[in-house]
């Protein structure tokens, strides 16, 4: 019997001491060699092709038994950051890793904003809690979502995503989910970025829709804004679109939050195709500011990025179409650096205290190294322009970085601090190979103002 029972006690350690091996990984520490922030999104590939993508910390888990204790070549693919290039051409590194060891890369930054990490979606610290690190981070439920839209509401920041991708099945959410956070909501500009929201759960606590408008299809919002209603009372209010296959609006109108429901409610249809109307009319799309005349008169903006839609800034001229009035919108900026002019996707524009100029972020269409995956930076006296001296801060290499937003209200207002995001996405671009973990999310990113204009 005691036989036995040492043979046991040496079969639970011997396969104790094998589990303890089979996580045992190296740490890989990807950092900005400007700075020595942590780097996220940033891909590491072997040579037989395995990848390995940072997470918000800046850290890989690195765990091919194969390549334990053998000097081993990483390509590296940084989006904007990056290393110099061998005598062959090949940009990367040589690294030997050893299980229970701290390695560190150190990559260049190529353009002027700084990736602060990924907000939405699953595993923000997956690597690093392979590593026992970041545990106190728990899983929103989320694994990707579309492009955001934001306002600012009865003191809270209201958040909406389009389609969202769920754990469970292939099919997740396309009513929109929503939620909110503080109007501040993030205590540091610096990497590592930990942004948690308050979602709008069902009875499981599983993110549920906020937007579902009658009809087939997916629904999409857009155009949101807080305006005050003849009473005083700020009502939040989107326009809707009804989307067919294969991304195709097929009804237009507008929608506004329901403070009891917390869903969105029909309002008014704008419009419907058909063959004598075709096309939908100028409507409040994309995102809104608000804006004052030289009378004093208060504006309600709307544009993606530059306006082209306005109405005085209440709740009522939102719902009446007759109120609006069509705005002429640039379509096209010129770069700083050589004249050329850089077409605008899609942005945002917002009044910057510190620099006492309207500002824009936007993707540019057909850029140089992706179809929709360059974000530019410009300003003006005025938001309607006229945008001038336009610079490239971001860049995507045959990914897409489409629908960026402004955050001007995360920070005080004469910060030199520019904040943004957008939705980093392989649709519509050369990869067919999204990145694990980050594809179809939100990632964003920091402007020194104060650096940019020295």
């Amino acid at each position: 019997m005691n036989i036995i029972r040492y043979a046991s006690v040496l079969f639970f350690f011997a396969m104790l001491v094998q589990d303890v091996r089979a996580i045992d990984c190296c740490r890989i520490n990807i950092i900005d060699a400007e700075n020595g922030w942590p780097v996220p999104l940033v891909e590491l590939r072997t040579t037989h092709n395995m990848r390995f993508v940072s997470d918000n910390a800046g850290v890989i888990a690195f765990d091919l038994p194969e390549l334990m204790n053998v000097q081993t070549w990483f390509t590296v693919e940084g989006h904007g950051y990056g290393v110099p290039a061998d005598g062959f051409g090949f940009r990367g590194v040589k690294l030997v890793p050893v299980p229970g060891k701290d390695l560190t890369v150190k990559v260049r930054r190529e353009l002027p904003a700084k990736r602060l990490g990924r907000i939405t979606g699953g595993g923000i610290f997956g690597e690093s809690q392979k590593l026992g690190l970041q545990q106190d981070w728990s899983e929103q439920g989320i694994l990707g979502c579309d492009s955001v839209q934001n306002a600012v509401h009865n003191g809270r920041l209201f958040w909406a995503w389009g389609d969202t991708v769920l754990p469970g099945y292939p099919l997740g959410r396309f009513q929109m989910i929503g939620a909110s956070t503080g109007i501040q909501p993030l205590a540091s500009f610096e990497p590592p970025v930990r942004l948690r929201f308050d979602y709008f759960t069902d009875e499981a606590k599983v993110v549920r829709n906020i937007a579902s408008m009658p009809g087939n299809g997916p629904t999409w919002l857009d155009g949101f804004a807080s305006l005050p209603d003849k009473t005083g009372t700020q009502r939040l209010v989107a326009t809707y679109s009804k989307i067919k296959a294969p991304l195709d609006a097929y009804e237009v109108g507008l929608c506004t939050w329901n403070e009891q429901t917390q869903v969105f409610d029909q309002k008014l249809v704008v419009w419907k195709r058909s063959d004598a109307d075709p096309a939908p009319p100028v409507i409040p799309h994309g995102h809104s500011v608000l804006w004052k005349d030289e009378t004093g008169k208060l504006w309600a903006l709307f544009g993606d990025p530059f306006p082209d839609v306005k109405f005085s800034a209440t709740y009522e001229d939102w719902l009446a179409p007759d109120s609006w009035q069509v705005v002429d919108s640039r379509k096209s900026v010129a770069s700083q650096d050589n004249g050329e002019q850089v077409k605008p996707h899609r942005g945002a524009i917002a009044w910057n205290a510190y620099r006492k100029k309207w500002v824009t972020i936007f993707t540019q269409f057909h850029g140089t190294k992706s179809l929709l995956g360059e974000i530019w930076y410009a300003e003006a006296d005025s938001p309607f322009g006229p945008w001038t001296n336009a610079i490239k801060v971001v860049t995507h290499s045959k990914y897409t970085f489409y629908n960026p937003q402004l955050h001007t209200e995360f920070t005080v207002a004469d910060s030199p601090i520019l904040l943004f995001e957008a939705t980093y996405t392989h649709t519509f671009s050369a990869t067919s190979e999204p990145t694990p973990r980050h594809d179809y999310n939100q990632i964003l990113y920091r402007l020194d103002l104060d650096k940019l204009h020295q």
